[in-house]
Parts: C-alpha cells; sequence; structure tokens
C-alpha cells in the first residue's frame, strides 16, 4: 500500500481471474491434501450445512442489512456484497486451529466446510452481479447453475485427482524400472 502513495509509481492492475488461477489452487491444494476424506464424508451433513445454509443466509443478512443502512444501495447490490463477504477463508480456519486442542469432529467439520464454500458464494456473487447487470433474477436458473457448478467441481477435481495419480504411478515405474535395468 506504501507504494501505491509513490507519485510515478506505475499503476499496477491484476485480472482477478489471474488471482483464481495462480494463489487459489495452491491454498485450497494444501488444505485438501492435509483434509480426512473418511471424516469428510462422515459429517458431510454438517459441512453442506455451514457450506451453503450459513453461507447463503450470511449473504441474505448482509443485503437486507446493507439495503436498510446504505441510501440506494439495492438488494442485488447487497446480495452482491453479501457473495464477497460470506465464505469463511478457506486457510484461516485451519491456521488458526493448529495450535489450539480443539475435538477432531469440530476441526473436520470446519476443515470440510471451507473447501467448498466458495462455490456457493461464487453462484451468489455471479448472480447478484447478473441482477445488478440486467435488472432480472430467476430462481430456478441460479438454483440449476449452483448444482451445475458444484457438480462439475467435483468432476474436473476427481478427473485431475486420476490424471495426477497416472502420472505419479507412470512416473514411480519409470524409475523402478530406470534402477532395475543399471
Amino acid at each position: 500500500m506504501g507504494i501505491s502513495l509513490i507519485p510515478g509509481v506505475p499503476v499496477l492492475k491484476l485480472d482477478p481471474e489471474i488471482i483464481f488461477l495462480i494463489f487459489l489452487p495452491p491454498l485450497l491444494y494444501e488444505a485438501a491434501w492435509y483434509t480426512s476424506w473418511n471424516d469428510f464424508w462422515k459429517w458431510k451433513r454438517p459441512i453442506s450445512l455451514l457450506a451453503f445454509g450459513l453461507v447463503f443466509l450470511t449473504s441474505l443478512v448482509v443485503a437486507y442489512t446493507s439495503q436498510m443502512l446504505i441510501p440506494g444501495f439495492t438488494l442485488a447490490l447487497g446480495f452482491l456484497l453479501g457473495g464477497i463477504v460470506s465464505p469463511p477463508d478457506a486457510v484461516a480456519a485451519t491456521t488458526v486451529l493448529k495450535g489450539l486442542k480443539v475435538p477432531k469432529r469440530t476441526l473436520a467439520i470446519l476443515e470440510g466446510e471451507s473447501l467448498i464454500n466458495d462455490a456457493s458464494s461464487l453462484i451468489v456473487f455471479r448472480f447478484a452481479l447478473a441482477a445488478v447487470m440486467t435488472g432480472a433474477f430467476s430462481m430456478h436458473e441460479a438454483t440449476g447453475q449452483f448444482f451445475l457448478v458444484a457438480g462439475m467441481g467435483v468432476v474436473v477435481g476427481i478427473v485431475g485427482a486420476h490424471i495426477f495419480m497416472l502420472f505419479t504411478v507412470f512416473y514411480l515405474l519409470h524409475q523402478l524400472l530406470t534402477q532395475h535395468l543399471r
């Protein structure tokens, strides 16, 4: 921030898509790597309630509160703001709780929720932005898009994991064969 106050320094603009592409995946990858998937499936109901229900509820509260408190702020703008601020940080929960003695169940639920809450907040943001730009909103279309985005995220994740696993297996086989032939 201090550098931005120096006169003559060129303005640096970053495309948000670059941030999603470069910075977010490694953070989520680390969080996913240390997640117990057995616990994730065991606690899928509270994880889902937090990741979807709490994000939608927070977006709703932010939307109506901002509309009431900020003159000229529309409900669509409120949902746009709610979509931005509603998901808890995926890395913060795990990092803060690492040094504390937290029950395993609580940690598993918080870690699982932080991995999937972005899908629900992105849908809120996407449809709020569309409502701001066009003045129209369709709950039916939003619900369908939510399940499409969430489902495709799971499919892409599974396909990516299998491709990574195949590369790893081929690499290990190559290493074994190379050592064996020496």
